[in-house]
């Protein structure tokens, strides 16, 4: 990941990379043992992402927690799910592997038969609702507050918020300081956490901003309230933010 000639690129992209490089001087504890950064191995996927659709400036954006394994871990695009990654948003390329690769959890890139809930049920409403990209990210973008995904050794997700308290105020460091850059980029009138975690480090991150800082419900399917209706519950959530859609 060659930085020369980085003051050329738009500036979501230099934070992005600043971020996959900071990110990988914290060292992680059992019991995480793999540690999984797609702004690496997938940053040619990632990079596209952001050429095609992170132009700002934009009215909304939501920011998610972290990669899942068969999301971003996969494809470099947060709540990537494979197949809407490649049919909607039309990004299919290479993705190369993680160094340290858990045997339980491949990456396979765009060959990944698995589909990933969250990414189906938000890139699902996107879709549904404005029916093209175009006239997605003409308002929205989408990003994900921490670029990691954390592995147990039984191949069990370990997310953020579950961090030992010294690797957590490190990753928050780094996290903080790539969200704030990329919020002043996209110049947003509302940053909305898709899920609790995601909100209270927006509200930390964004401190003094003019903007205004909300959540809707995390679309995980290891939530109850998401397996009722969560597009209707994230709708209803947007609306009461005073966000049209």
């Amino acid at each position: 990941m060659d930085l020369e000639g980085e003051s050329h690129l738009p500036s979501l992209i230099r934070t992005a990379r600043e971020l996959a490089r900071e990110v990988e001087d914290i060292r992680f504890g059992p019991p995480v043992a793999h540690v999984y950064n797609p702004l690496r191995y997938a940053w040619n996927a990632h990079e596209e992402y952001l050429r095609r659709y992170g132009r700002g400036p934009k009215e909304v954006v939501l920011v998610g927690m972290n990669p899942g394994p068969w999301g971003m871990a996969q494809t470099g695009v947060p709540f990537g799910e494979v197949e809407l990654v490649r049919s909607w948003l039309g990004i299919e390329v290479p993705v190369g592997r993680p160094p340290d690769e858990h045997p339980k959890r491949p990456v396979e890139g765009f060959a990944c038969h698995r589909r990933e809930v969250s990414g189906q049920r938000l890139w699902g409403w996107a879709s549904r609702r404005f029916g093209t990209p175009k006239s997605f990210f003409e308002r929205f973008f989408v990003a994900n507050y921490c670029p990691l995904l954390f592995l147990e050794l039984g191949g069990r997700n370990r997310t953020p918020d579950r961090l030992a308290a010294g690797e957590r105020s490190q990753l928050a460091a780094v996290c903080d300081r790539a969200l704030l850059r990329s919020v002043e980029a996209l110049a947003p009138r509302f940053v909305v956490g898709v899920g609790k975690f995601a909100e209270d480090r927006c509200r930390r991150a964004l401190v003094g901003m003019e903007l205004t800082i909300g959540r809707i419900l995390h679309p995980s399917p290891a939530s109850p309230a998401a397996n009722r209706d969560w597009e209707g519950q994230a709708v209803r959530e947007l609306e009461e933010l005073g966000i049209d859609v």
